[in-house]
């Protein structure tokens, strides 16, 4: 039995923006659709999954995270206080929940938890091997080679994407596998709005995590002049304690919510029935729809 955990938001944001504009018989717009169908059925085929869950946002700015630090994802606000989406994307969204639905792919989001928690929950009551498909890194975090965690890493495409484990990570970063959580909360994360420790860069980052495990043991190493921490590091740590302190909570992923039981074994016996058709003709949906039924066969 395997397990794929698919970052919804990532993937449709990356299906907009590697498409082509193109648009329904009557004037939807429907590359985010097409593309991330496309991306799914190749996935699907690939991978030959026995469950498959698309995760989804219940909030993309839990209310919790921005207690911890106000500024979490706050570069992502419009004027009104929103999330920042392409006009053209936001109409799509619903559609693609409509086909795979009905499909019987199940999708999953809980309130006041961001999609990364559902994943890093599902992948933690996992019994099988896990696949996580995203376009971030934040998820390398949930990478567990024992288990058989890895993340299917969309950065290049589809095409040419990579299969992360710890010494994928170890290789790229120059770290342990495992540390990945504790280089993240040190480098911080423009795209979130996280400064990460002010003065301290990838490269820094990297050094402190090759020495330390967590981030109570980078402030005790700081609080009490520990010889593995450079001075000009434990300067910036020292000075930047207040961020540091909430660090681990507000970039680690909730691994223990609470979720409803839900079934996301995928059926084989999937065919172009009347109601599937309708969605196919009424988008223009054309081979996408028979490309994921063929992966599903």
């Amino acid at each position: 039995m395997s397990l794929m955990l698919i970052d919804s938001a990532s993937l449709w944001y990356r299906a907009y923006y590697g498409m082509p504009e193109l648009f329904s018989p009557t004037g939807e717009p429907v590359n985010a659709v097409r593309g991330f169908i496309d991306m799914t059925a190749r996935l699907i085929a690939q991978y030959r999954p026995s469950s498959l869950a698309l995760c989804l946002d219940g909030d993309w700015r839990p209310s919790w995270r921005v207690e911890l630090f106000p500024e979490y994802k706050a570069n992502r606000l419009d004027e009104e206080g929103d999330e920042e989406e392409p006009d053209l994307l936001t109409p799509q969204v619903p559609i693609i929940l409509e086909v795979f639905d009905h499909l019987g792919i199940q999708s999953l989001g809980i309130d006041d938890y961001e999609a990364d928690d559902v994943i890093a929950t599902l992948a933690h009551e996992s019994h099988g091997p896990t696949r996580i498909v995203t376009g971030d890194r934040d998820l390398f975090q949930l990478v567990d080679d024992d288990r058989d965690i890895k993340i299917v890493y969309l950065a290049k495409g589809i095409s040419k994407h990579d299969l992360v484990d710890h010494k994928w990570i170890a290789e790229r970063y120059e770290i342990p596998g495992e540390r990945y959580a504790l280089f993240a909360m040190i480098r911080g994360d423009a795209s979130d709005g996280l400064p990460g420790i002010k003065g301290i860069g990838e490269k820094g980052a990297a050094a402190i995590a090759r020495e330390f495990r967590s981030m109570s043991e980078v402030i005790a190493a700081a609080e009490s002049s520990d010889e593995r921490l450079n001075k000009k590091h434990r300067e910036k740590i020292l000075a930047d304690l207040e961020y540091a302190r909430v660090a681990e909570p507000l970039v680690k992923c909730a691994t223990d919510i609470r979720l409803p039981k839900v079934d996301f074994t995928l059926s084989r016996e999937r065919t172009l029935d009347s109601k599937l058709k309708e969605i196919k003709e009424r988008y223009g949906l054309g081979t996408s729809i028979d490309r994921l039924l063929a992966s599903l066969s």
